[in-house]
């Protein structure tokens, strides 16, 4: 099976590592991206989202001309579709964007073409992406009709990688490859083997929708165990670090680490789109989404407490004299993406309703998103330690972690994630 040409479309935090990975293997691959700057800065052999080592390889295979940006698709032997998909309304699955991308790559599909749905997605997504492009090709063949005989090629492989590392993941992962035929699973399964050294796990494509949400959703129920301690804990004056530390030690035991909420593309998201198909059924999930979902108002209630007992040391100070600096925006240590993040959140509900001023620490971006401009000031760990009467850490980036303990003991302190809590 050869793929001379590959087209990525979704040039975001997923599809350009797997673009760059696909070229770094002299692959011509053909990105495509709706926001033409970022199709630009590309095209310049520069990136516009921070993963390590991502620069040099975007840049070699730009210089090397096997990566090039587009705003329109082009020809190609296959397709990965890796688009945002979000929720909308009362968590339902916006597929909008897959719904764009799989429109916008019709006119170019010819037979023999492969698809490949990345984005996570909820149970039966492939099957709509195929329906959809079947509606604006009635002159090709799709598996939902065809079957094994059919013209175009389609099949689910969830992205499985940690931002931050990215492309080792990228190479290193097993894939799990659900084609919507055994013929469409074992082409997917070849084009991943350009790059993948981890195994290629084939399945239909529900099962493999259903295995990325599965993932997240473990990951969710087990965060919220540890978020629901901690506020029994605060509630019984225990200290949570410690009992966690302590009940680690049992050999079956391996409680995760609390925090102000969850965040991030993945697992804020993905276990609502098994709620949406199985509402009567997902309980546990459910209840686990609503725990996580409600810690940041816990966080703002012991802000607010530290606020107050700020001001009763000092009477002679009134509200709008308190600075508060909140350390961290993005939804995890050391990285730059601030998407569903519960501390961009906890900061503006923070600034909205503290009268002083409200500063943000993120040493991972250079300036506030638009939506946060005006609410907050963007300080350095330096300015904040100097101006700040109240310290919220939201995110344990490493340079939060290296303070020393002696240069936070003026200030009342809100440790949400327990870097600074003996």
């Amino acid at each position: 099976m050869s793929f001379e040409t590959i087209s990525v479309i979704g040039l975001g935090y997923i599809g350009l590592p797997t673009a760059a990975v696909f070229a770094s293997r002299k692959k011509k691959v053909i990105g495509v991206d709706v926001n033409k700057k970022a199709v630009d800065t590309i095209n310049r052999g520069e990136i516009h989202i921070v993963e390590p080592d991502l620069d040099m390889i975007v840049h070699a295979a730009v210089t090397e001309g096997y990566l090039k940006a587009v705003t329109v698709p082009e020809p190609a032997d296959a397709f990965l579709i890796a688009v945002p998909t979000p929720f909308k309304g009362d968590h339902e699955p916006d597929l909008g964007y897959i719904e764009s991308a799989s429109k916008a790559i019709a006119p170019v599909l010819k037979r023999g073409d492969l698809v490949i749905l990345e984005s996570t997605s909820p149970v039966g997504a492939t099957e709509q992406m195929a329906a959809w492009m079947a509606e604006a090709r009635p002159d090709l063949t799709f598996p939902q009709t065809h079957g094994e005989e059919s013209d175009v090629r389609v099949a689910h492989c969830p992205e499985r990688v940690l931002p931050g590392h990215v492309l080792r993941e990228l190479v290193q992962n097993d894939r799990v490859i659900g084609g919507m035929t055994t013929k469409c699973s074992a082409k997917a399964a070849a084009l991943y083997k350009t790059f993948v050294e981890g195994e290629c796990v084939m399945t239909n494509a529900r099962t493999a929708e259903m295995c990325k949400l599965t993932e997240n959703s473990f990951r969710d129920v087990n965060i919220a165990f540890a978020n629901e301690l901690s506020i029994i804990c605060d509630k019984l004056d225990i200290n949570v670090w410690e009992l966690i530390r302590l009940a680690n030690r049992h050999p079956r035991v391996n409680i995760l680490q609390p925090g102000p909420g969850v965040g991030g593309h993945c697992i804020a998201v993905d276990p609502w789109f098994i709620v949406s198909k199985t509402p009567e059924q997902a309980r546990l999930i459910r209840t686990a989404r609503e725990v996580n979902d409600g810690k940041p108002q816990w966080v703002l209630g012991k802000v607010k407490q530290a606020v107050a007992e700020f001001l009763q040391i000092n009477p002679e100070k009134t509200a709008r004299e308190v600075t508060i600096a909140c350390f961290g925006l993005a939804f995890k240590p050391d990285i730059d993406d601030l998407r569903e993040s519960p501390a961009v959140a906890i900061s503006q509900q923070i600034s909205a309703a503290h009268p002083g001023l409200v500063a943000a620490v993120e040493p991972n971006i250079e300036e506030l998103p638009a939506k946060l401009e005006g609410a907050l000031k963007l300080a350095s760990v330096e300015e904040a330690l100097t101006e700040a009467d109240i310290i919220v850490l939201l995110v344990d980036h490493k340079e939060f972690k290296a303070i020393p303990a002696s240069n936070l003991s003026s200030h009342k302190v809100v440790d949400t994630r327990g870097a600074w809590t003996v």
